[in-house]
């Protein structure tokens, strides 16, 4: 099946495509900037800037921003860029509807997540965060996460975790986090050892304190 990216913001909207308007925008300039320059950066940039002199509203252009800067230090593809901003379709779920469906807690993220991608014919799934950074929950557990996280997504599973660390007395690296049953009230992590915590404290998507590294 085809991959599924989906945008999520910080806009009050939720998960959306990239609007016409921003397409229209980018297409635009798309014709001119092959003859502007041929470092990555540079043409980042210059999409940023023509953006602005277009007078693109905030809230969109900081949303492009963050793509165009994933893009720009090798994180996001270019092919993967331009079918965000060109793909036509429905809106694709949230973040939280989709792990909600996996039968995994909607909060396991931070809500203020980039992006996503998700490969559902090879059950892989990676997180885009804006930066490293970590969010507390109400049982007092931590979670730190890198600027990408990479996992295998299975029904009521999280496998094969990069770029997640948790707080047992040091910071360990979590490999896996699991729902044992659609009933089950509690949530395991596995870092190091295995170990569960309450479900509910992880029912809500927070926002993500930025720390300095992962």
């Amino acid at each position: 099946m085809e991959k599924a990216l989906t945008k999520v913001g910080s806009l009050k909207a939720g998960s959306f495509w990239i609007s016409r308007k921003a397409k229209e925008e980018i297409s635009n300039i798309s014709e001119d900037i092959t003859s502007f320059s041929n470092t990555v950066e540079e043409k980042a940039k210059w999409i940023f800037n023509k953006l602005k002199e277009r007078l693109v509203p905030s809230s969109l252009l900081k949303l492009i921003q963050g793509l165009v800067d994933y893009w720009s230090h090798g994180l996001l593809s270019a092919r993967k860029l331009t079918h965000l901003f060109f793909s036509k379709g429905k809106p694709q779920k949230a973040l939280s509807d989709l792990l909600r469906e996996y039968n995994l807690p909607p909060g396991l993220f931070p809500r203020n997540i980039t992006c996503y991608e998700f490969d559902e014919s090879k059950a892989k799934l990676i997180v885009y965060l804006p930066s490293a950074c970590e969010v507390s929950f109400k049982d007092s557990s931590v979670v730190r996460y890198a600027t990408r996280v990479k996992a295998i997504l299975l029904r009521g599973k999280l496998s094969g975790i990069e770029g997640m660390k948790t707080k047992v007395l040091v910071w360990v690296k979590v490999t896996n986090v699991a729902v044992e049953s659609y009933k089950s009230d509690k949530v395991w992590f596995t870092a190091g050892v295995k170990k569960s915590r309450p479900k509910d404290a992880y029912e809500m998507p927070r926002d993500a304190i930025k720390v300095e590294e992962f």
